[in-house]
């Protein structure tokens, strides 16, 4: 009896998550794992122009993928604006890239 409550306790002790181990964080550090105030307009699209826009409004790499994940845009812009009058009505997947950081939102073409 003694040898399965030892088994038992083993198990149970290896099964737990790790407490107690302590996560130290810099917080001198002031990365982002978000573009600041980021704003996406209008969405939905109905005159072929998106504005994007944040907070520092540095050069973003913006990408345009269809539903089923495949890449159907690229570019790189400097200002707020992005023609994507080309673009089929329908819902797409944006991805803005700034510096090192990336967002992902739904867009919807009318």
């Amino acid at each position: 009896m003694k040898n399965y409550l030892f088994i038992f306790l083993v198990f149970s002790i290896m099964s737990m998550p790790h407490i107690g181990h302590a996560q130290f964080i810099d917080t001198t550090k002031t990365s982002s794992t978000t573009i600041e105030e980021l704003m996406i307009f209008p969405n939905p699209v109905i005159d072929g122009i998106l504005n994007i826009s944040s907070k520092h409004n540095l050069p973003k790499t913006i990408e345009i993928y269809d539903v089923l994940g495949k890449r159907i845009m690229a570019a790189s812009i400097l200002g707020k604006t992005f023609n994507i009058s080309r673009l089929s009505p329908g819902v797409y997947i944006l991805k803005i890239k700034e510096n090192a950081i990336s967002a992902t939102r739904k867009l919807v073409v009318k």
